[in-house]
């Protein structure tokens, strides 16, 4: 009879995204996660080819909390509200889960998700931009979105805003701003 499975793909990726929180890229080794999850590191080969696999699982699974996330937004919403929350969520996740957030959103050499949950977790933002700038421009309004939005979150978990005053208040400035620029191209 064989063995009872005493792990499972899923439990194995979630120990490495809490690993990967805690002890950074670096931390994900198949020993750390096996001894999280309660077995040899030979077993996870079962479920894993290797690590690198592993880390991809880990990005894959990240961003598809982040996906989960936008979609549960309220898609009714007049859609510059609908934008906003959607950058809001976005900041709120990457103060959650800082090292998930760089290794979907900047090149660490982290294995790349794959290009329909790339295009499923976009979904959200590029329908809320085109009914502010229309089809021909949703996807550059997305990218400026995007761009603005990771560019300051990065500078702010990276403790760069050194110079004072309130980020909170430069978020949600510079948030109104691109909302109503994008607003006015209609």
């Amino acid at each position: 009879m064989p063995t009872p499975d005493k792990t499972s793909r899923a439990a194995i990726v979630a120990a490495g995204r809490e690993l990967v929180e805690r002890a950074g890229p670096d931390g994900l080794t198949m020993q750390a996660v096996a001894e999280r999850v309660g077995v040899r590191a030979p077993s996870l080969y079962k479920r894993v080819r290797d690590r690198r696999e592993l880390l991809a699982l880990v990005v894959a699974a990240t961003l598809g909390d982040l996906t989960a996330r936008l979609e549960a937004l309220d898609e009714h919403a007049d859609p510059t509200r609908r934008l906003a929350e959607q950058a809001d969520a976005l900041r709120r996740f990457a103060h959650e889960h800082p090292v998930g957030f760089g290794l979907v959103f900047a090149a660490h050499g982290a294995p790349r998700p794959e290009q329909a949950a790339v295009v499923r977790s976009v979904a959200p933002l590029l329908d809320a931009v085109a009914a502010l700038t229309g089809p021909d421009h949703a996807l550059d309004g997305a990218r400026l979105v995007t761009a603005w939005a990771n560019g300051f979150i990065t500078m702010e978990l990276g403790g760069l805003f050194g110079l004072g005053g309130d980020v909170e208040s430069a978020w949600r400035w510079g948030l109104d701003r691109i909302v109503a620029s994008l607003a006015a191209e209609t």
